[in-house]
């Protein structure tokens, strides 16, 4: 049951990021200036009692154990219900041992995981660390998301990923509602109701920016 509590207690941490995240990303709408002075003051939070960047590290820190909390519990977790089937059950699972919506929930949490870990890296050497830089490298925050999203399969690449995290959210959010105990026969109707609207608000959030950009209402 601990490992229950860490993975949602850990993912909890991990949806208030994006809700900032999130934020910030939409005040590109607000121009060149507005989303690089945006940026720029992240680097600068908690100075002087913080060095230059401070503030940025702790979120990292936090954020990097968050997610190692998130995924090893995830796979103990897993490894554990594997080890639990029935003899005849561990190499090939009967349709019957789990309903299609059950079977679904878990494919998506499995393979959506992946699909985020490894955009989180290309994301990170793309709009942090400027290692990568597809449509030109630029020391503006605002020009970087511009001159990459421009292009269509980075767009692309951002839509699948956001979807992924979506559908991640929307079991995920349900789920550690249901660990923390609100998960009663009379709320489930709510419950899923309210994990659809919180996926759904992260996703169409982080996607008006790169969508925006592509279409040219942000340039």
């Amino acid at each position: 049951m601990a490992l229950k509590y860490a993975m949602a207690a850990s993912g909890a941490i991990l949806v208030l990021y994006l809700i900032v995240h999130m934020y910030g990303n939409l005040m590109i709408f607000g121009g060149q200036t507005t989303f690089d002075t945006y940026a720029h003051h992240l680097r600068e939070i908690g100075e002087p009692m913080l060095p230059h960047e401070g503030f940025l590290w702790i979120v990292r820190v936090v954020l990097l154990a968050a997610v190692l909390v998130h995924a090893y519990a995830a796979f103990v977790l897993w490894n554990r219900a594997k080890k639990a089937r029935p003899a005849g059950q561990r190499y090939q699972v009967k349709k019957s041992a789990q309903t299609p919506s059950r079977r679904y929930a878990t494919q998506t949490m499995r393979w959506g995981g992946v699909i985020i870990i490894l955009f989180v890296i290309y994301h990170i050497l793309h709009l942090t660390t400027n290692d990568i830089a597809p449509g030109g490298a630029s020391d503006s925050a605002y020009q970087r998301v511009v001159n990459g999203f421009q292009i269509w399969w980075v767009t692309l690449s951002y839509l699948v990923a956001m979807l992924a995290v979506g559908l991640h959210l929307r079991h995920g959010v349900f789920s550690a509602l249901s660990t923390l105990g609100a998960n009663r026969a009379s709320r489930q109707r709510a419950l899923r109701n309210a994990s659809t609207a919180i996926a759904a608000l992260i996703t169409v959030g982080f996607l008006l920016p790169p969508f925006s950009v592509l279409f040219g209402l942000v340039s």
